[in-house]
């Protein structure tokens, strides 16, 4: 039977890191002091208190895999900025983009020599012929969502129960307790947010017809794996009746991939076979720098077209004064180039197995009622004995004291990995060392916890 973790040890863990982080860290205690007079939080983003550490750790210095503190503290980082950094922090083949095409202008408001190079790259890499450029995957989202409610004229989306697609309001649409509802967490929404947005749970193809079945949802939002809640796997068949059903109600499917690029150098999408009506990248596809990108089908570009022919002149509400910058197009260029290559992604997908593999090894040796799952270079374990099949099941079994103690054991001794949940990336600086580094940490974390 699997073994379980005393509630007692696990606070006894949180309260000696917690005192032991403190310990580490005066001077990023200090700058977070100082930094509360003119910060919300005391961060520049309020996220970055999210890690559930005493007070932020201020971050020096990041390059590949390899993270300096404020106080000199060393890390290896797993996190790679939420995905942000997933081909590592500064890059080569970024930074020397970035040294190259810096004293060459940042934005103009116009396209660049590179803009037909990138468009032709990403139709290559993803198989979409048509492209537009964002700041943010956020951003990209609500243009996708703008695009597919002008062309059916339909006013609904559909999405999945604690579904991530970044600060796109129509998102936070939960059936937590039972019945549809705008999320709680949401700060600033006036809208009734269930009049424009329907929610069913990943892999429920019964829900997912009926809603679909009035034929009034202009798009389905869908990551093809959940990643904001550990990671959930689409069911064996449930990615085809996805497609099936959207097309057969006139619905169009749109794939967020912004977390799921990992999973090879034409994403989820391209790996697993997928035939989505648009596509969303983001956080990575710039090498880290803000940028995003959202991709149709050629029937989707000629239908925005005619719908362009009959618009309103005037402004769309979509499109910012930075997106498509010189800039942005230099460095994922670069990005598209050198690291979303087949070549690239073979060493990082075999070291991601090695990963998995070691943590399941030190799940089965303590015995403890957990799993671990990966897809690509990311591996996620999760402090539950099975995997759940929707974002409402994995919602209910993450247990977050024994993640935040995990997290801070590990933290302490030298390796980052995501806050919000257990996530851990593979980049092209991670080596085998860096694996082992991590398992071993794990597994004496667990030797204390069941001590």
């Amino acid at each position: 039977m699997p073994r379980t973790i005393p509630e007692q040890a696990i606070q006894a863990m949180l309260k000696r890191e917690e005192a032991l982080f403190t310990q580490r860290n005066p001077i990023s205690k200090q700058l977070s002091e100082d930094a509360a007079r003119n910060w919300l939080k005391g961060v520049p983003m309020h996220w970055m208190v999210d890690w559930g550490t005493p007070f932020p750790l201020f971050i020096a210095r990041a390059n590949g895999v390899d993270v300096t503190d404020a106080d000199g503290n060393h890390y290896i980082d797993f996190c790679l900025g939420d995905t942000g950094a997933m081909f590592g922090h500064s890059p080569p083949a970024v930074v020397d983009a970035l040294q190259r095409e810096g004293a060459n202008g940042f934005t103009t408001m116009m396209p660049s020599p590179d803009a037909a190079v990138v468009g032709k790259l990403l139709e290559d890499r993803f198989g979409l012929p048509c492209w537009q450029v964002t700041a943010t995957a956020s951003d990209a989202n609500r243009a996708v969502i703008k695009w597919c409610r002008a062309i059916t004229g339909r006013k609904k989306i559909l999405v999945f129960n604690h579904c991530y697609h970044g600060a796109v309001d129509d998102t936070y649409v939960t059936i937590d307790g039972g019945t549809p509802h705008a999320d709680p967490a949401l700060i600033g929404e006036v809208r009734d947010l269930t009049q424009f947005t329907k929610v069913v749970e990943f892999n429920d193809i019964p829900a997912l017809e009926k809603a679909l079945a009035d034929r009034d949802v202009a798009c389905v939002l869908a990551e093809p794996i959940m990643t904001n809640v550990g990671m959930v796997l689409a069911d064996d068949g449930y990615h085809s009746a996805l497609r099936e059903l959207t097309r057969r109600t006139g619905t169009l499917l749109i794939i967020d991939e912004t977390h799921c690029m990992s999973s090879g150098p034409g994403g989820y999408t391209r790996e697993y076979g997928l035939e989505p009506d648009g596509m969303v990248l983001g956080k990575p596809i710039a090498g880290g720098i803000p940028a995003a990108v959202y991709g149709f089908t050629q029937g989707v570009t000629d239908r925005i077209r005619k719908f362009l022919e009959t618009r309103t002149p005037g402004h769309s509400g979509i499109g910012t004064t930075l997106s498509g910058s010189k800039i942005q197009l230099a460095l994922m260029r670069a990005v598209l180039e050198n690291y979303f290559t087949a070549e690239a992604f073979g060493p990082l997908v075999a070291l991601a197995k090695r990963l998995e593999k070691g943590i399941a090894d030190v799940i089965i040796k303590h015995g403890v009622a957990w799993h671990v799952v990966r897809v690509g270079a990311r591996v996620e374990f999760m402090c539950t004995p099975d995997r759940p099949r929707n974002g409402g099941e994995a919602a209910r079994v993450i247990h977050r004291p024994v993640d935040e103690a995990v997290h801070h054991y590990l933290l302490n001794r030298g390796v980052i990995v995501t806050p919000f949940h257990n996530m851990m990336l593979i980049c092209p600086a991670t080596t085998e060392a860096h694996v082992n580094q991590l398992v071993e940490g794990l597994d004496r974390c667990l030797t204390e916890l069941m001590g």
